[in-house]
């Protein structure tokens, strides 16, 4: 479904802080994985996550799509079959509007706009039963800004809007890190609650060792631009944070910082 082929990417080219991260990057995605992508600071997977999703550009290497090269498609365009819930809960969502009002703008996403009325009230019950599905009560709250929603309501919300339109890929970026302990528990159930229900491609980049091992059906570990272990069914079943902790700790005893 998702192809990255032979991808370069390198931060400020050409200068003494020039500094190459990609070097001929692989990663392949099939339709329907749930795929957890772990790794330390500075391994590439938010830059990956950019380069998905149009949001950043490699020097080198080809982006498919079912086949289709995107990767010179502007990230706007992509955003029609890519949906994305960033680390901070305000970036998927308008304060200033309230949730009908944000839930209205997502719904029309994908459809041109003209000087009719943005918010269609028989489309009400629709947006209440997508609500319903996240057990925060906020079926009940249509009528409030976003602004005065907790961190966790509000990346509830920017889930489902993420998922009201017809996307193909999910792109998580770290999106329980803001979150309290509680609250981030509540968002991984609801998280694989909607992937199980849609059955939609997902990629969720965490540093929680623990949600990696017990969400999704394959688990990829980066660092220094290079995938150091992809496993999926059974071994990703059996897979333990433990097992995750000690390679950690081998990659940063190789780069000589000793624990």
């Amino acid at each position: 479904m998702l192809d990255l082929q032979k991808i370069v990417k390198i931060f400020n080219e050409g200068t003494v802080d020039e500094a190459v991260l990609f070097d001929g990057f692989d990663f392949h995605v099939k339709q329907g994985e749930f795929v957890s992508v772990i790794g330390s600071n500075g391994s590439g997977k938010t830059t990956m996550l950019n380069l998905i999703c149009g949001a950043d550009a490699a020097q080198e290497g080809k982006i498919l799509f079912r086949g289709q090269d995107i990767t010179m498609l502007p990230e706007h365009k992509r955003a029609k079959f890519i949906g994305r819930v960033f680390q901070d809960p305000k970036a998927g969502t308008c304060a200033g509007l309230t949730i009908l009002e944000n839930m209205a703008l997502a719904d029309n996403k994908q459809k041109h706009f003209g000087l009719g009325f943005a918010i269609n009230k028989k489309r009400t019950d629709h947006y209440r039963a997508l609500l319903e599905q996240c057990e925060m009560g906020l079926e009940n709250r249509l009528n409030v800004k976003v602004g005065s929603l907790s961190g966790g309501q509000r990346q509830a919300l920017a889930l489902v809007i993420a998922n009201m339109t017809d996307i193909e890929l999910l792109i998580l970026d770290e999106h329980t890190a803001a979150l309290d302990p509680k609250s981030s528990e509540t968002m991984m159930y609801l998280t694989d609650k909607l992937i199980r229900q849609r059955g939609i491609t997902t990629l969720m980049v965490t540093h929680n060792l623990r949600h990696a091992v017990e969400y999704g059906n394959r688990l990829v570990m980066m660092h220094e631009g290079n995938i150091v272990k992809d496993i999926c069914g059974e071994q990703k079943q059996q897979a333990k944070v433990q097992d995750l902790l000690e390679i950690f700790n081998e990659i940063s005893i190789e780069n000589g910082n000793g624990v």
